[in-house]
């Protein structure tokens, strides 16, 4: 039996296996987060082959399922309504914002959280990968940032889906994590993310929350922002988790595309 999401989403059975969908961002953008059941979550090479049901979930060939090569970072790749197919290597980010009907969208996780957006209004989209370096960094913020620039999006309009990740219970950091929140973000917030561990000198990181209060604090309203609240290293026939499988975990996506 598969745990009970939180917060409005709801398990979907999609082309390439079981898969998590938010109940809120569904109407405003078809998209998913998947499961380790995927050719993606088997372990191997991650080629086109095993990204292949990502796309046909979402009706997009693999020219037009927009990916990044994610550095941990909170770079932006836009892609505009009649940009050409790209060609050559992916470009490193860990953000991607789009308003072409034509492409999807997906970033790849194995305990990072990942996050996807739609704006009711302009119907641009966003997909994020943040794992605590792209949360130190601000990419909840930046991404909704990106698509105010590029798209004209307004914070209020947004609709965001904060999907399965490692949860805190089973993600302990040490000093260097934290000290790199702490040069960047408020004491108030260092509190609530990190809660005490039970080794010295460590903490317990709740990125559920930090992508939930950076979300609200880039201007989103509280009940648009919908965490699913489960933890990917807790459900070993569920989800893939690097932290408890290590080199050989395989990966989940994040997908998303604009309602046509």
């Amino acid at each position: 039996m598969r745990p009970q999401p939180s917060d409005g989403f709801v398990w979907v059975q999609a082309a390439g296996g079981p898969a998590l969908a938010c109940s809120a961002l569904q109407p405003l953008a078809p998209h998913f987060f998947t499961t380790r059941a995927w050719a993606l979550g088997s372990g191997g090479p991650a080629g086109d082959a095993e990204w292949q049901p990502v796309g046909d979930s979402l009706g997009v060939d693999a020219a037009h399922l927009v990916r990044v090569h994610q550095v941990h970072g909170a770079a932006v790749v836009v892609r505009r309504e009649g940009d050409p197919i790209p060609s050559g290597p992916r470009p490193d980010a860990d953000i991607i914002v789009t308003n072409d009907r034509s492409a999807a969208l997906a970033v790849q996780t194995a305990d990072c959280v990942p996050i996807l957006m739609a704006d009711e209004r302009t119907l641009a989209i966003a997909a994020a990968h943040a794992g605590w370096r792209g949360m130190a960094a601000g990419v909840p913020a930046a991404a909704v940032a990106a698509l105010a620039r590029e798209f004209g999006a307004r914070p209020e309009d947004l609709v965001a889906a904060v999907g399965p990740s490692i949860g805190a219970e089973r993600y302990e950091v040490d000093r260097a994590v934290r000290d790199r929140f702490a040069a960047v973000h408020a004491p108030a917030d260092l509190a609530r993310w990190f809660p005490d561990a039970d080794r010295p000198d460590h903490w317990l990181f709740d990125g559920w929350r930090s992508a939930y209060d950076q979300l609200v604090a880039a201007g989103l309203r509280r009940d648009r922002v919908h965490v699913a609240a489960l933890c990917t290293a807790a459900y070993p026939d569920l989800f893939c988790s690097y932290r408890r499988d290590g080199k050989g975990a395989g990966r989940m996506a994040a997908a998303i595309r604009i309602r046509g």
